[in-house]
Parts: C-alpha cells; structure tokens; sequence
C-alpha cells in the first residue's frame, strides 16, 4: 500500500489473505507471518515510525497490518499469476461443458475442446466478471468456430384445466420442444425442452395464472443423448 508518499507493506499467507476479506478466516496470526510493517519485506526492512504516524495516524503495527489487509494489493509473482489465470480458465471451460451439448450428437462437449477453442480464439479472462458470467458471455462467439447449443431443460408442466386454456398458447411458445401434452383428468399436463434462459419466465407465468394451483417441475437440467444426465 502506498500512502502519503511512502509504501507500506506486510509479510502474510497469500492464500489467506482472501478468506480474511471474505470474512471466512477471523483469526489474523493464521493470515499475518509477523505483525510488522516494512517498507520492503522481501529485503527486510521496517517501516519507520514517523512514517507510519504521518500515513495511518497511529504507530499500532497490528491495526495498520489489518488496514493493509483490508485495503493493499496482493503482490504475487507471474508464475503464481499465470497458474491462477490458467486456474479460472479451466474454471470457465468446465462450466461452459457443463452448459452445452453438440446440436447434431446432443452429447456433451469436452471440457477440452471448449479450452482448446478459447485458446485458439485469444480469449482472455476479465477480472471484474465471476466466471459464470464470462462462460455465459463467450458461448455466442463460441459458437462460431466450434458446434455447440445451450443444452435444453426437461420440465412438466400441470395446470387445471380453465387456466390452463386461458395461457395454453403462452405456455406452449416456451417450449423449444414438446414431448407430451395431456388435457386428461381435468386438467393439462406439459412435458418437454425449454432453453434455460425461460425457465423464470415459465415458472411466473405458471403461478401467477394458475394462482398457486398450477406445478411445475424440474426432470433434468441438461438434456443429452441416450438418457445420459449431467447437472449444470
């Protein structure tokens, strides 16, 4: 941390230093190496104290420690950069896999040939995005260089039968596909496929109509080829 024209720094676990932030370590001495500040700690020298008070207003080595670790950038080295970048990468890979299937197979896509494409595509990861968010945002480019769609979700859908005559058209146009439909019983019953993205739509649209006396239920999350289950 640089304040007042000086940088401060400490000497603490890198792989703490998150938990710390995110509230998930509270005891400081498994996070700090020492409680000591230093004006570079890989050469071992201290921080002076007038310099201290000037930059924190106070000389309490432990509370500016906690400063630094609330608000100081992490230093770490560019082979501890590039494996963390290599990590969330991966990370991105296996959540699109997870996400997709070949349009003309509908089996899964390898977790491989989704990193092998991003590579050959430069994609690069963006620090203020989680890597949900990025997975979902590369697909449509993705799709340009390799075959892969948004894997469907398997859903049924029970209403009684005047609401269900009042929104069949609305509840219908959801689906990409219908495997079953079924006026029995008194009532319409709807299996089929539906993108992932009109599943809240799907399910407002059957409670609101249906006032609470209509169902929709989850029979897969990802559709794939010969019965084969995966979750996304």
């Amino acid at each position: 941390m640089k304040k007042m024209g000086k940088r401060f720094e400490i000497a603490c676990y890198k792989n703490k230093v998150v938990n710390w932030r995110n509230k998930s370590e509270k005891d400081i001495d498994e996070v700090l190496q020492t409680h000591t500040v230093f004006s570079n700690v890989s050469k071992g020298q201290l921080a002076k104290k007038d310099e201290l008070v000037a930059a924190f207003g106070t000389e309490d080595q432990l509370e500016i420690c906690k400063i630094i670790l609330e608000k100081g950038d992490l230093q770490v080295s560019d082979k501890e950069r590039q494996a963390a970048t290599d990590q969330s990468l991966k990370e991105v890979s296996q959540l699109i896999a997870s996400m997709v299937v070949n349009p003309d197979t509908k089996r899964p896509v390898p977790p491989s040939v989704i990193d092998k494409a991003l590579h050959e595509m430069h994609f690069s990861l963006k620090p203020n995005r989680n890597a949900k968010q990025q997975a979902l945002e590369v697909i449509p480019k993705l799709r340009e260089t390799i075959r892969i769609e948004r894997a469907k979700m398997r859903i049924r859908v029970s209403m009684p039968s005047h609401e269900a005559k009042i929104t069949h058209n609305r509840l219908k146009a959801l689906f990409t596909e219908v495997e079953m439909e079924d006026w029995a019983e008194g009532g319409l019953e709807i299996v089929g496929l539906i993108e992932p993205g009109q599943f809240r739509t799907t399910d407002e649209l059957v409670r609101n109509e249906s006032r609470g006396h209509g169902r929709l239920e989850i029979l897969s999350l990802k559709d794939v080829r010969d019965g084969e289950l995966e979750i996304s």
